[in-house]
């Protein structure tokens, strides 16, 4: 699922082309009107038919389309993209919605797994009602993550991959700061040390910072723009990097599973809390 990074990535690519458009209707295609979570596909172009967009920002993992009067949210989930234009290899049947704009410009919606949804909402409560704070915010400071880490008694990785404490982290981003910060990942948050945590929150913030400068990871199937992929990928320290050796001492990196998800951290750097 792209994380932070990939959707900023994708949010920077279509702002310069869409900002400005006037939306003609929303279009559901074979059949699918799902993809429209909030609406009925009548009730959704009634709210954004005519409307301009104002500008295209991040929330999270959550695309922001400010039109006049409210919102219109695009969640990528796994295999989502945004496409202007459709290559000769893209079938229809993979295109769950079409933006089809007032001067001819479509925004199409390509999604394999058709996963992803289109929202409108009135306002961006609907989003901070259910996210916590951006990591790239002024507002998440150190003293932010001690005291929240300080407050918990869950394990460091499920409460960094929780969009209600912190949003936009996913598994590589969180896998590369606890690598970063020498935290396993089943650490009790409460149990992890103040010099920790700060190199904790450092490490996510460089670490985001970096990868929105490569355009995100690409490990499977992200792609932006037409067909552009990530770079960030041959920075990763940890994941994805089962059975190469750690960068910082050369035990192998192991893979196991830690909230239900793939994890990867060096054993040796990585000690759990006892």
């Amino acid at each position: 699922m792209p994380e932070l990074p990939e959707v900023e990535t994708v949010v920077r690519s279509i702002r310069p082309i869409i900002v400005g458009q006037e939306i003609a209707a929303i279009k559901t295609t074979e059949n699918y009107p799902r993809v429209l979570e909030t609406h009925t596909p009548l009730q959704f172009n009634k709210q954004v038919v005519g409307q301009t967009i104002k500008a295209v920002n991040r929330r999270g993992k959550y695309i922001v389309l400010q039109l006049e009067n409210g919102f219109l949210l695009i969640h990528l989930r796994m295999t989502g993209r945004l496409l202007t234009k459709l290559g000769k290899n893209d079938k229809l049947k993979h295109i769950t919605a079409t933006v089809v704009f007032k001067d001819g410009l479509n925004l199409y919606f390509k999604d394999y797994r058709k996963f992803g949804r289109l929202y409108y909402v009135d306002s961006l409560d609907y989003l901070n009602q259910r996210l916590g704070i951006e990591p790239l915010s002024d507002e998440f400071t150190r003293r932010w993550l001690i005291n929240g880490l300080a407050a918990s008694k869950r394990q460091i990785k499920p409460i960094l991959l929780d969009q209600s404490f912190i949003a936009g982290l996913g598994n590589i981003y969180v896998d590369e700061s606890l690598w970063a910060a020498k935290i396993h990942p089943e650490t009790t948050s409460s149990n992890i040390s103040r010099n920790k945590t700060i190199v904790l929150h450092d490490a996510i913030q460089l670490i985001l910072k970096r990868s929105i400068a490569k355009n995100g990871t690409t490990i499977i199937n992200f792609q932006f723009g037409d067909g552009a992929t990530g770079e960030f990928a041959k920075d990763l320290q940890a994941f994805g990097r089962l059975g190469q050796t750690c960068p910082r001492c050369n035990t192998g990196i192991i893979k196991t599973r830690v909230a239900q998800r793939g994890t990867y951290l060096c054993p040796r750097c990585q000690k759990p809390v006892k």
